[in-house]
């Protein structure tokens, strides 16, 4: 298999390919603390890289911490081609217990750790994990761009944001990239992704394999992929690459099988037609 097949973009300034790896799954989102076989995270990561994955996200809250620490440890030094992108401003407080949080102060603090977790002197992409209405978000992105200029993070990313929170935050500073939830089931973010894509934007969906009706046996997710010859969850991601050329779609998983068949996404080309009758499902 090739990711080539969809094509790869740029965020900021470095060059991925378009199917990479969500480490939340590793960790959560329901664990709290450690996983029960962290040297299995560390093969799924090591075989997500062999095959392909170079754009590696994840996020402080995930464990929480102990996520960007296992990372570390699968990857670092880290290949030249891979990049790591991280996120604060999302506290947990326990399981299923999360928080915004995006006083400057603690985004400086949370910076410096998953620096010394990742072991890097830069992040390639620091991710303003959730936007917190207690504090302007002026204030928010304003303290990553003094990160920024002081070389401890290469680009900024948002996430969960709308068109208009986006607007806000690059009258602040230039933004690399958007992360929501988009699928083929949930296309809330619609709007989002179009206007990424029409500003030269990078869109990362994660949670980016359907679920539901349309991915139910004998839905139309079911149908295109007996036709096509691949799985569902295949599928699902085969119409997210065809969805927008300024798309990333992350799939995670804490399974080498999982983590084998979301890779073979990159081998599905879907036609015109099929594209069509999954959107217009």
């Amino acid at each position: 298999m090739s990711l080539l097949h969809h094509g790869t973009l740029t965020i900021g300034g470095r060059t991925v390919h378009r199917l990479g790896f969500g480490a939340m799954s590793l960790t959560g989102p329901g664990v709290w603390g450690p996983p029960e076989d962290r040297a299995a995270c560390v093969r799924v990561l090591r075989r997500a890289v062999e095959l392909g994955a170079d754009f590696i996200d994840t996020a402080d809250s995930y464990g929480p911490y102990v996520n960007e620490e296992i990372i570390r440890e699968a990857l670092h030094p880290y290949p030249e081609h891979v990049t790591i992108a991280t996120k604060a401003g999302f506290v947990r407080t326990g399981p299923g217990e999360w928080h915004p949080v995006g006083r400057p102060a603690y985004l400086r603090q949370e910076v410096e750790m998953s620096l010394r977790r990742l072991g890097v002197d830069r992040l390639d992409l620091l991710q303003l994990h959730r936007v917190d209405p207690e504090v302007p978000l002026e204030d928010q992105v304003g303290e990553l761009k003094a990160l920024r200029d002081e070389g401890k993070i290469a680009a900024i990313g948002l996430s969960e944001v709308t068109v208009a929170q986006l607007e806000q935050a690059r009258r602040v500073v230039e933004i690399a990239s958007v992360q929501n939830r988009y699928n083929l089931t949930l296309r809330a973010s619609e709007d989002v992704l179009d206007h990424c894509a029409a500003q030269g934007l990078a869109f990362i969906a994660y949670t980016p394999i359907a679920k539901g009706r349309l991915a139910a046996p004998g839905g139309p997710v079911d149908h295109v992929a007996r036709a096509a010859g691949a799985t569902p969850a295949q599928v699902s991601l085969a119409w997210l690459l065809a969805r927008s050329p300024a798309l990333v779609a992350i799939p995670g998983t804490s399974s080498l099988a999982h983590l084998e068949e979301n890779m073979g996404a990159a081998a599905v080309s879907l036609t015109p037609e099929q594209v069509a009758e999954l959107s217009a499902a």
